[in-house]
């Protein structure tokens, strides 16, 4: 397996928070199809942690899915949910947590994911999410995707995003490696065990 896949962030130095020493947690964020669900699982079983889905936590609130939450409540009424789930998780310890794609952009959201988290961007090619999204195995769209021409959106998503984004403290491109792969990865690079 390379390592040669795997990125520092361009912007290190001045806007990624310090890298805790002792991490509660370890999170997972990027945008949709990028693999923090799967690779999430993965790492958790692998460090023998307790995986957390926020998207499935909103689920089990609500009993919507965050499509479902948008079309009936709309986006400000998910992220709010969002907000909350996401605030609750990262109190909690050994962990490993997959948030929503845009849940980092949320300032307090963001807050949460970084105090004392370990947090690890999981990253591909507009072209590879929008690919992913479409061989999906359920074919659920993802709200911010359900528009007439989704890969120009992912691409302008993505560039907003990324400058949050890349405050991660490790930046794994998951587009050539198998959730196995990625998950050893982070494993190895996070110093992070069980």
């Amino acid at each position: 397996m390379s390592l040669g896949l795997v990125q520092v962030p361009l912007d290190w130095r001045s806007e990624r928070p310090p890298r805790p020493s002792q991490p509660r947690n370890l999170v997972l964020i990027g945008f949709s199809y990028t693999g923090k669900s799967t690779i999430g699982r993965l790492l958790a079983r692998r460090l023998r942690w307790r995986t957390v889905d926020t998207d499935r936590l909103i689920r089990q609130r609500t009993g919507l899915t965050p499509q479902e939450i948008f079309e009936t409540q709309g986006e400000i009424a998910f992220r709010e949910i969002e907000r909350q789930l996401v605030q609750q998780a990262c109190r909690g310890q050994r962990q490993v947590i997959a948030t929503g794609g845009g849940a980092p952009m949320d300032p307090d959201s963001r807050s949460a994911i970084f105090d004392g988290n370990v947090v690890v961007l999981l990253d591909a090619r507009p072209e590879a999410i929008f690919a992913r999204m479409v061989h999906s195995a359920n074919g659920e769209a993802r709200p911010m995707l359900d528009c007439p021409d989704p890969l120009e959106r992912i691409r302008s998503l993505k560039q907003l995003r990324d400058p949050i984004y890349r405050q991660a403290h490790l930046v794994v491109e998951t587009e050539r490696l198998q959730p196995t792969e990625s998950a050893e990865v982070i494993y190895r690079l996070a110093g992070i065990r069980g």
